[in-house]
């Protein structure tokens, strides 16, 4: 099957940007330019008004499956990334039994294939049941699928460990990702420590538990010559940090969650568990900290830590409620609210949802260049419409944006030449 996308703004960085077309044969690009021909038997998708995106990459979600299907499913949460823009997924490896062998990591690839949506690729547990003792067999999950390695919600505390997590995913060519936070220092608590907790009479979680941990993470890269990512950093800390690892040539890269470059603590009054994330709203300090992070390249990517909560376990009292908001849906217009306000231009923001996250674990995608898997993503910048959670295609509903206007719209997401999702379907 032929498709070409016509008449749209094409925007594939670095490479083409401007109106053109987009021709896909099979599965693969074949080209892109101004008036190209039509072929017969072709499908053709008129773009005119809509920018031709690559396909967007987010390096961290959570799928709950197996183990927690109640609150999202490969197959759910597929169909929330593709109706986000997403066509390619990293989850991350908390389910149950933990994704720290090859039985679960083929699990994970088997029930994306049979989806049939988004491109599912796992991250496999740097230790094993993500216990923080004893390292997984890091080369069986490389073999298998796995496209990094982490103990994401559990911080590897053993610095120990974590080098020597560094060293074999340096010996496998993998990057390692962590959830920077010292858990001693984080113990108990709920939301940013500050000023808003103690008014709130809620027990805090300071910055510098991620500081901390970002600061270890960072000599231990150094010493290994390892690859770090760090995941959805918050603090003023962590970018400075990471800043200064870049320039002294360290192998970092690391990533930010939309809701911490637009709400701060101050959405937790009112004792709003769906402002309820881990790590936590911070101050509006941190939030400029994190936007200049995205503008001068500091921060690499934008990734949404989709994590998908049951209605009743939201519904308990702050302290006891879960961590984590859904994010897929609603990230396209909340990054594209940072061009408005003049933090990046389109293309930057385009590149932190395309090519940038795919260059920190070295995927073959985020392009729209000749040969290129065909995944692709059609947006209408100046559509205007509310966050409705009910209308959400991922099985939860934990989001702290329902009711807002937002401005810019995926109305058509291809993965692998296939058309997947139409906003008017």
């Amino acid at each position: 099957m032929a498709l070409l996308i016509k008449g749209g703004r094409v925007i594939d960085p670095g490479r083409y940007e401007g109106e053109g077309d987009v021709l896909i044969e099979g599965s693969k690009i074949v080209s892109v330019g101004r008036t190209l021909p039509m072929p017969a038997g072709c499908e053709l998708i008129d773009a005119h008004g809509l920018l031709v995106l690559p396909g967007f990459v987010d390096l961290h979600v959570h799928f709950r499956e197996p183990g927690f299907e109640y609150k999202e499913t490969i197959e759910s949460g597929s169909a929330a990334a593709v109706a986000g823009g997403f066509t390619t997924v990293c989850c991350m490896p908390n389910t149950n039994p933990v994704n720290d062998n090859q039985a679960v990591t083929e699990f994970i690839l088997e029930r994306g294939r049979a989806a049939g949506l988004a491109n599912v690729l796992p991250i496999g547990a740097i230790t094993k049941r993500s216990e923080g003792k004893e390292l997984a067999e890091i080369g069986d999950l490389k073999r298998s699928g796995c496209v990094a390695i982490s103990d994401d919600g559990k911080p590897v505390m053993n610095s120990l460990v974590m080098r020597r997590a560094m060293e074999y995913a340096l010996a496998f060519d993998l990057t390692v990702v962590d959830h920077c936070e010292d858990l001693n220092l984080a113990e108990g608590g709920c939301m940013n420590e500050g000023l808003v907790s103690t008014e709130l009479g809620l027990p805090g979680i300071p910055a510098a538990a991620e500081d901390v941990m970002v600061a270890r993470n960072l000599l231990l890269a150094e010493l290994t010559g390892a690859r770090i990512h760090l995941a959805h950093i918050s603090t003023v800390g962590s970018v400075r940090m990471v800043r200064e690892a870049k320039a002294r040539g360290i192998r970092v890269t690391a990533e930010a969650c939309p809701h911490h470059f637009t709400l701060t603590e101050e959405t937790v009054r009112g004792y709003n568990t769906h402002a309820k994330m881990n790590p936590p709203l911070r101050t509006s300090e941190d939030v400029r900290a994190i936007k200049e992070g995205l503008r001068d390249g500091t921060i690499d990517a934008i990734a949404t830590d989709h994590a998908p909560h049951a209605t009743q376990e939201k519904q308990q009292d702050f302290t006891e409620a879960p961590f984590g908001i859904v994010g897929l849906e609603t990230a396209l217009p909340l990054t594209l609210s940072l061009v408005e306000e003049g933090v990046l231009s389109l293309e930057q923001a385009v590149i932190k949802l395309t090519a940038a996250p795919a260059a920190v674990f070295g995927l073959p995608k985020g392009t729209l260049a000749v040969g290129a898997d065909a995944d692709v993503t059609l947006v209408d910048p100046s559509a205007q419409w509310e966050v409705d959670p009910s209308l959400f295609r991922s099985k939860s509903r934990n989001t702290p944006f329902a009711g807002w206007k937002v401005k810019g719209r995926v109305q058509m997401t291809i993965v692998g030449g296939r058309v997947v999702y139409r906003l008017d379907q």
